[in-house]
């Protein structure tokens, strides 16, 4: 039986400073010592068996649901759409839309998209090598990961790929609202929310008169034992899809781009064995450079776990970088496409808000990442790059590129 910890024994990390980094002596120095640190916003939960276990803890639910709160946001189109989506429901109601949503995500659905998503990775990367060649300075970011999600997204609602501008732009604004500076940019996010709101309400409207093979048709017409959802429960669902579907496959991109350029054995072993090492690449990519730094989770009730006194209403952080590399679960912790055995990460969190949509995201992502490496290599990045903080959704603003042609 562990004996009580005592919190002011605790590591501290500072996870609101400018300059904290997942990726970091420090948090490493604190998993070393401990399973647990104290931040200025409730614990950090820092190693693989601990992270494993809370997620799926009885007295731990989705923390986000105050978010817009803490930050003095008690109002508006965002807050309302913030309280009714999946990420912060709980209980029966959560259990009841997730059930409902579950077949527009199934693995089926995600392999019949998978020539779509093929055929937009090799457009986009024949600009990105026309543009090269032409002189032109080429930014990840904005030549492939961000239009590569968007229209991936485009493919599995059944949009014409036109939209993918509209949509990427209303997104990152949403994203907006994640950020401690919510309140100043509260208002641009309200009108974002709304023109969404606008836009999937006239694509349910169009799917009921016409429905088709896509997911929004399959929504609109499934029911279960005669429940179906709502038109506030689809809206809300679509828009929560449009914005963590382009942000999060976007960033997630990105970084696995990122982790290859510093690890180039890797990605030439991939481009060598694209069919054989896709899943591995993907796997590892999103284990060792999560865009997901970290599942936030509140406790329900006081509890102890590990000898740790949990008060009711207390954030607990679940860092997933930090956890993705722990050596007590990945004795040998760096990036590695080829290592058999192991263990599962938990970039798609887990428990009952495991991300709904990680069979589409795998099936985009494990698409475009072996077709870039069998099109592109000597990778690098000449300066100019820009990130998000390092926290919530971590990735590349701006990631300026330069490549040889295979």
């Amino acid at each position: 039986m562990p004996g009580t910890l005592v919190e002011t024994d605790l590591p501290y990390l500072d996870i609101a400073a400018p300059e904290f980094a997942m990726n970091s002596e420090a948090v490493r120095d604190a998993r070393s010592r401990s399973w647990v640190a104290r931040t200025n916003y409730g614990f950090g939960v820092l190693r693989y068996r601990e992270v494993t276990e809370l997620l799926k803890h009885p007295s731990l639910n989705q923390g986000s649901a105050q978010w817009p709160d803490h930050h003095g946001v008690h109002s508006g189109v965002f807050y309302e759409w913030w309280a009714k989506n999946l990420l912060v429901l709980e209980g029966d109601e959560h259990h009841r839309i997730r059930r409902l949503l579950n077949p527009a995500f199934s693995p089926t659905v995600a392999r019949r998209l998978e020539p779509e998503f093929a055929e937009i990775a090799r457009e986009l990367i024949d600009e990105m090598i026309a543009a090269q060649q032409r002189g032109d300075r080429v930014d990840f970011v904005a030549a492939f990961a961000e239009p590569f999600a968007t229209r991936a997204l485009c493919a599995m609602l059944g949009l014409p790929h036109e939209h993918w501008p509209f949509i990427a732009d209303r997104a990152n604004t949403v994203g907006y609202a994640l950020s401690v500076s919510i309140k100043e940019d509260i208002e641009r996010v309200d009108v974002a929310v709304q023109e969404l709101y606008d836009f999937v309400e006239q694509l349910i409207a169009e799917r009921r008169a016409e429905p088709g093979q896509d997911v929004v048709s399959r929504l609109v017409q499934f029911s279960e034992d005669g429940d179906k959802l709502s038109d506030a429960e689809l809206r809300n669902a679509l828009v929560l899809m449009l914005f963590g579907g382009m942000d999060t496959t976007r960033n997630q991109i990105g970084l696995i781009l990122q982790t290859f350029m510093r690890n180039p054995e890797q990605w030439e072993k991939l481009a060598a064995r694209p069919a054989e090492l896709a899943k591995p690449a993907l796997e590892e990519g999103l284990r060792v450079n999560p865009t997901t730094r970290w599942v936030t989770r509140e406790a329900n009730e006081d509890f102890e776990y590990e000898g740790l006194s949990i008060a009711k209403g207390t954030t607990v952080h679940l860092f997933t970088m930090s956890s993705g590399t722990d050596p007590a679960a990945f004795p040998d912790p760096e990036i590695d496409i080829e290592a058999e055995g192991r263990k599962p990460h938990q970039t798609f969190g887990g428990g009952v808000h495991h991300c709904l949509g990680h069979y589409i995201a795998r099936a985009d992502m494990g698409i475009a990442i072996p077709m870039l490496a069998e099109r592109l290599t000597d990778i690098s990045c000449p300066g100019g790059d820009e990130w998000l903080p390092d926290s919530g959704n971590h990735g590349p603003i701006r990631l300026p590129i330069t490549f040889t042609v295979r």
